[in-house]
């Protein structure tokens, strides 16, 4: 039994469950927007933090990093009922294809979960829909939870892309609107070269092992 899942956002720098390989790509025909409320990790339900989600939009990538979990239902179901707990916002899993860049005519892998959520304020109560990118900014560096400040998990979906070699604009402008919120100097430039044209890093790495107490402390992606 194998099986697949895509992270884009916090499952990116910290996926919390166990994985015995993980591979850097992209899915096509979604962005990621930061429309979807976060309120038992990095906000609460007076005060919810933003938290990204897949929006679905013609032509558009999204750089994230998917990892593989093998060796029998067991594990399988270990991990997706800690990432269930974890993306309890999400009230959708998509399969989508991902793809590497060395071969970005044909999907590297096919059937691969992605926590996603409805874009319906009315069926979906932790959706949020956009807002100016001011009021978002103000909103993600006051908002806070168990798990921290709201404005961490953005700096740090900022850095992660950066580290990955794939950083995102749209991340980039919204981290860069946060520190003008905070007073913070030292804007991050925005990329010169289109994400298609930078070469992705393949990681494998062997299986690792995490304490059920910090599993359970991980924030939604």
């Amino acid at each position: 039994m194998v099986f697949w899942v895509f992270g884009y956002g916090s499952l990116v720098w910290n996926p919390g469950f166990e994985y015995d390989e993980k591979v850097i790509g992209f899915i096509k025909n979604y962005k990621r927007v930061f429309d979807l409320a976060c309120i038992d990790h990095r906000g609460t339900p007076e005060h919810p933090a933003r938290t990204c989600t897949l929006e679905e939009n013609e032509g558009a990538i999204c750089w994230g990093v998917a990892y593989c979990v093998r060796g029998g239902p067991e594990r399988e179901k270990v991990a997706m009922e800690y990432l269930e707990r974890r993306e309890c916002e999400y009230d959708k899993k998509s399969l989508v294809d991902f793809y590497k860049e060395e071969d970005d005519s044909q999907p590297t892998l096919t059937g691969v979960i992605a926590f996603t959520s409805t874009p319906d304020k009315i069926s979906n109560r932790y959706y949020l829909g956009p807002a100016p990118l001011g009021d978002m900014a103000r909103q993600i560096s006051t908002a806070f939870g168990p798990c921290g400040n709201n404005r961490d998990y953005l700096f740090l979906l900022e850095k992660a892309m950066f580290d990955i070699g794939h950083e995102d604009d749209y991340v980039i402008e919204l981290a860069n609107e946060v520190r003008k919120e905070l007073g913070i100097t030292g804007n991050r430039e925005k990329k010169l070269l289109s994400p298609r044209k930078m070469v992705p890093r393949v990681v494998r790495i062997p299986s690792l092992q995490r304490p059920l107490q910090e599993v359970m402390a991980m924030e939604s992606s």
